[in-house]
């Protein structure tokens, strides 16, 4: 009996492993590929403030684009909180939402304690140019950036965001 539970616990988290392994294969085959100029933009913060891509330049970046409104994404920001308290201090956060409502997204990053950079065209995602720039069409979906501005990963798996930061950071002089 102690073997039939584990091999069904067993091949239970093997199928769990290979469908985590198959979203960037359904979701992120569109999004830009690594060594490709990350496009730059210029958003809005909650208080108005413009942020652009640009500012970043010469830091790693992890580019978020979410939705408070979005189930997956909310199933996210507490991994997104853990990487940025580990990686804060040598990687910059930007998290653009699509959120059409400014008060639901705004109470979404208290609420969540979501403290770095928050930005947002306050516009229908699939209409933004954002979206269309880095081709996203699932979220969430990230981006590691270099510090030259160019595309380091495309995922909708936020562990790979972890996995290429390390690296990263490991590598870094």
């Amino acid at each position: 009996m102690k073997q039939i539970l584990f091999l069904t616990t067993f091949f239970t988290c093997l199928a769990s492993v290979a469908l985590a392994q198959d979203a960037d294969e359904k979701y992120a085959t569109e999004l830009l590929k690594a060594g490709t100029e990350a496009p730059d933009f210029t958003l809005k913060t909650a208080d108005g403030t413009e942020v652009s891509l640009s500012d970043f330049r010469g830091m790693l970046v992890v580019l978020d684009f979410w939705a408070s409104w979005c189930p997956d994404c909310r199933k996210d920001i507490p991994e997104m909180r853990r990487l940025h308290e580990k990686y804060g201090d040598k990687v910059a956060f930007v998290s653009v939402s699509f959120d059409t409502d400014k008060a639901k997204w705004t109470k979404c990053i208290e609420d969540h304690e979501m403290v770095w950079t928050h930005v947002s065209p306050l516009a229908k995602w699939k209409e933004t140019e954002v979206s269309k720039a880095y081709h996203v069409n699932w979220i969430p979906s990230m981006y590691v950036i270099d510090a030259e501005g160019r595309i380091v990963l495309g995922t909708v798996m936020i562990e790979k965001v972890e996995k290429r930061l390390k690296e990263f950071i490991v590598h870094s002089p």
